[in-house]
């Protein structure tokens, strides 16, 4: 028999087991389905962020911070005149968002993270370094020029008139720094990138890292017993992995399995404390995106947080377990509707895509896929951290 009718006949032989060379060639990687997904759009948000000059805090005050022009400064969302005494402190409605509290610092930083974020993508897609260029106009704004950086801390975060000039619960704004520093992370070795900049950029964020383990305000939302401890975590491990601050990403990794895993999931997957809540859809949707991102920053090969599971079975895998049904389709959710902004939930959760990756499942990524990738509402854009996916990969 010649080679190639054997090698014809070997093919007949074994079917589906016999692979083309075309097959082989084919990257079926999330990391490359993701980039040809989101590839457009990175382009276009890129684009539109080549536009954009910096603007930081210092840009717009408010006569109610107790700081000074370079202190972050936000109210607490769900805290309302009291109509029994207008001038006197104001009283919650939990769940309910007043819009005529002071958000310009939160919308600012949040503006900063998405040109940032586009910027660090289209570099991560194209090897360009205009963008890189332009993001370190932002990014010496915010962290370097004296005029208009910010200061290195949030003693001034979701102030409450007439009862606090700050809390610790604030902290969970600086969320959206998160992308700013896996941005320089991904940019960093550009040509353009001096080592000057990136020292004062990491300056920085060890500054910011040392006030969010030191300070009370810090204390005080790493003990906190839902979301807002597991971003705390989250935010540390990003920060840290940045500065390259190897004991503190050890800690989160210790605390995700210590203290988050156990003291929030229930034994069916769940997060009670945030379905006790006013908004329980998506809050669960928060917590789990935050956890999952936490497994994603924090793993290492010796320390696989993906693996990790509790004597009872409770993982992160089994958070998703939970969680995906009703993402998929959400009419099914057994629990009560949120307060405010039901129908904007779900959309491209980072969980659904970095899950999938984890753990090889097909349907969480196919549903990641057909999801709103490009979210308008603005509490939606302030609770999903994570808008550029394909940064987070490496």
């Amino acid at each position: 028999m010649r080679y190639l009718d054997y090698m014809i006949y070997v093919c007949l032989l074994v079917g589906s087991l016999c692979v083309s060379w075309v097959d082989l060639a084919i990257d079926t990687s999330y990391e490359k389905e993701a980039e040809q997904i989101l590839g457009k759009q990175i382009l276009r948000r890129a684009a539109w962020a080549m536009q954009q000059q910096p603007v930081t805090i210092t840009a717009e005050q408010s006569s109610r911070s107790s700081g000074e022009k370079h202190d972050f400064f936000s109210e607490g969302d769900y805290w309302w005149p009291n109509p029994a005494d207008p001038n006197g402190p104001y009283i919650q409605r939990d769940g309910m968002t007043n819009p005529d509290n002071f958000v310009a610092h939160r919308k600012a930083m949040i503006r900063f993270s998405q040109i940032v974020g586009a910027l660090a993508s289209a570099y991560r897609l194209t090897n360009d370094e205009k963008y890189v260029m332009h993001a370190l106009k932002h990014l010496e704004a915010w962290f370097v020029n004296p005029e208009t950086r910010m200061n290195p801390n949030l003693l001034y975060a979701q102030a409450i008139k007439g009862r606090f000039t700050g809390r610790g619960i604030g902290i969970i704004d600086t969320i959206h720094l998160m992308e700013v520093a896996q941005g320089i992370l991904v940019m960093k070795d550009a040509a353009v990138f001096s080592n000057g900049r990136l020292k004062q950029f990491k300056a920085w964020f060890s500054a910011y890292l040392a006030w969010l383990i030191n300070h009370p305000y810090g204390k005080d939302e790493m003990s906190a017993e839902n979301n807002h401890g597991t971003c705390w975590t989250m935010q540390v491990a990003s920060f840290a992995k940045l500065v390259g601050d190897e004991q503190l990403l050890d800690f989160c990794r210790k605390r995700y399995k210590t203290v988050l895993l156990p003291n929030q999931m229930a034994q069916d997957g769940s997060f009670p404390r945030e379905l006790k809540r006013t908004k329980p859809y998506g809050y669960s949707l928060f917590n789990l995106d935050a956890m999952v991102m936490l497994c994603q920053i924090a793993s290492i090969p010796t320390d696989n947080l993906w693996d990790f599971q509790l004597a009872d079975g409770r993982s992160i895998k089994k958070g998703m377990t939970f969680m995906f049904p009703y993402i998929k389709e959400k009419d099914t959710w057994p629990y009560a509707k949120d307060v405010m902004y039901w129908d904007y939930w779900p959309v491209a959760q980072p969980a659904l895509l970095f899950g999938a990756k984890a753990f090889d499942e097909k349907l969480w990524l196919a549903t990641w896929k057909k999801l709103d990738h490009e979210p308008k509402v603005e509490e939606v854009i302030r609770n999903l951290p994570i808008r550029n996916p394909i940064i987070w990969f490496r």
